[in-house]
């Protein structure tokens, strides 16, 4: 049932993504907002799903397998996209985006996070999978197994390798370059997956613990916001 409710995630998406590239070329800002919102909601909806199934037999290589696949999956169907406010500021910081293209994709991204955990609330109500059962219980689910120092210096340190990752890869062939982030995002989740949850996004770390930044927001704001951020800017300012 989750496979299906994803896919289904994947195909909806696709298809208001091919919409809006149909009937909104002559409006580039509405475009560039809405197809934004779509890539993000793809990533934060399945990425919502995926975080119940850490605990299916057997652990960890069932999530770890769905994690690469679902990776790949979006690098496949969500090019052209960022979805995810560090990439936006990469173009914004060299001047190859305007502050208002750039401001317009980051709150598409967090308007995509947060619609997108209204609706995965929504589909858990229904409880059509037994993952669903008691998920919408928990509260503040808390990713940071660790302390907040030690937590802003792994997504730190996970930014940076991957957003030096991505540059490395511009020049592979897009049919390897898929694989290759989808397999660095598997080992990061593999490696820090227990201690922060690994997410190195703030807009996808909002919409998967939105609970905890009411609680906790300063130290939550530091660690999957602010850390994030400054490693895409150490990155940008050594490259």
């Amino acid at each position: 049932s989750s496979l299906l409710l994803m896919s289904g995630v994947v195909v909806t998406v696709g298809l208001c993504r091919r919409l809006a590239r149909r009937r909104l070329r002559s409006r580039p800002l509405l475009f560039a907002f809405l197809v934004e919102m779509f890539s993000t909601f793809q990533i934060c909806a399945c990425t919502n799903e995926l975080s119940l199934l850490g605990n299916v037999e057997p652990k960890p290589h069932t999530a770890l397998t769905l994690t690469y696949g679902f990776t790949v999956l979006h690098g496949l169907t969500l090019a052209g996209s960022t979805c995810n406010p560090c990439g936006t500021l990469q173009p914004m910081w060299g001047g190859g985006t305007s502050l208002r293209m750039g401001g317009l994709k980051i709150a598409a991204q967090f308007v995509a996070a947060v619609l997108a955990r209204v609706f995965m609330h929504f589909i858990w109500r229904l409880e059509m999978a037994e993952p669903h059962l008691g998920a919408l219980s928990q509260g503040c689910s808390s990713p940071m197994q660790t302390t907040e120092m030690q937590a802003f210096c792994i997504e730190l340190l996970f930014s940076v390798v991957f957003q030096l990752a991505v540059l490395q890869a511009e020049s592979v062939n897009p049919k390897y370059r898929v694989h290759l982030i989808a397999l660095l995002i598997t080992m990061l989740v593999y490696a820090g997956g227990n201690l922060t949850g690994a997410i190195f996004n703030p807009a996808l770390a909002f919409s998967l613990h939105a609970d905890c930044f009411y609680d906790k927001f300063l130290s939550y704001s530091l660690v999957y916001w602010l850390a994030p951020c400054l490693g895409k800017f150490l990155i940008l300012y050594v490259f």
